[in-house]
């Protein structure tokens, strides 16, 4: 099963042009020389970044792209015109690998970045560069060559500042929906996120960061188990975690202690240190329980928990806690931010 943030293209750059085998024929002029033209260079294909797209849909349904290509030289020492290039327009944080290889050739982490995946042909030479004084009439040419061509597999690592983490259900998508512009698809059925969806929470100007709703993840899903081993990389790049919990689920019989474990046993199995990444505890669905029941569960989970880090209270649906949340948030990666700087400077950056 393919997932829309992975995709397998094919690129072919353009073949160069062949070289012209002709000669002058002008009245007057009896000893016309050679006078082929050069052929011009295959085009070559690149990857560029497009910052307004941020899934890898369209190369389901666009698998092949070819470049233009070289036109042969001509009489009258004119050379072809080049192939024209192709350009893919990718997102922001698109890792290229050569699928036959394995080798990672780019990672566009930059705004515009551009990146050759597959080099035009040469042009071939026209009979005017073989003339000499020995051979005042060369028949000889080069031919252009192939351009290259190459499978590629590309894998989008969402780029963002937080992402949320947690169990299908637990809110996820619809706390995204709340606090910023994004519109993911929201349902009371498991897997309504079926790829990332990147939201920009905005604060004020110049105030935004960039969150990311990450398909729910189950137990086994380092192994690809659910959605599978797919989505928890795209945890792997952002500074700040929120681990998500249905706090309402334990009226229906659920654990949310045995919940949040589930999701820190398939972080620390994927490995990257995800699970000692800064992740805070967001309760979810307070709007569910009493308050003072919501209070008391809270503080029973912490305990059998240990957990050290932020916790906070929220309800997605209404709203309540989540301006809260996204202030704490934005003050927390001012202050990663910071941190960062210090130590750039301390390294002599």
């Amino acid at each position: 099963m393919k997932f829309v943030d992975e995709a397998t293209i094919r690129v072919e750059a353009g073949k160069g042009g062949d070289g012209c085998l002709s000669f002058r024929r002008e009245k007057n002029i009896p000893f016309g020389g050679p006078d082929g033209g050069d052929g011009g260079d295959g085009g070559s294909v690149y990857l560029q970044v497009d910052e307004g797209l941020n899934t890898l849909v369209d190369f389901r349904h666009a698998r092949l792209y070819r470049a233009g290509k070289g036109q042969a030289g001509m009489g009258q020492q004119r050379y072809g015109k080049k192939g024209e290039d192709k350009v893919i327009k990718v997102p922001l944080g698109t890792l290229v690998y050569d699928e036959d290889t394995g080798e990672l050739i780019g990672d566009m982490t930059k705004p515009d970045q551009k990146l050759l995946v597959a080099k035009g042909g040469v042009h071939g030479l026209g009979n005017i560069h073989f003339k000499s004084s020995t051979n005042r009439a060369p028949r000889q040419i080069t031919k252009g060559t192939e351009g290259e061509e190459r499978d590629l597999r590309l894998e989008m690592q969402v780029l963002a500042d937080v992402g949320l983490a947690g169990l299908p259900n637990a809110g996820k998508s619809t706390l995204i929906t709340a606090v910023s512009a994004a519109k993911p698809k929201v349902a009371d059925y498991p897997f309504t996120t079926l790829y990332p969806n990147l939201g920009v929470v905005s604060l004020g100007v110049a105030e935004s960061f960039v969150i990311a709703d990450i398909p729910g993840l189950i137990e086994g899903a380092a192994e690809g188990a659910g959605l599978g081993i797919q989505f928890l990389k795209h945890l792997s790049r952002t500074r700040l975690l929120l681990h998500i919990v249905d706090i309402a689920s334990h009226e229906m019989g659920h654990d949310p202690v045995e919940d949040i474990r589930t999701i820190e046993k398939e972080l620390e199995k994927y490995g990257s240190d995800l699970l000692d990444k800064e992740r805070w505890l967001v309760l979810n669905k307070t709007d569910l329980m009493l308050e003072e029941d919501r209070e008391s569960l809270a503080q029973e989970i912490v305990d059998h928990l240990g957990w050290k880090e932020p916790v906070f209270k929220v309800s997605a649906v209404t709203g309540e806690g989540c301006k809260e949340l996204m202030f704490k948030i934005k003050n927390r990666l001012d202050e990663i931010d910071e941190l960062e700087e210090e130590k750039q400077k301390e390294q002599g950056f």
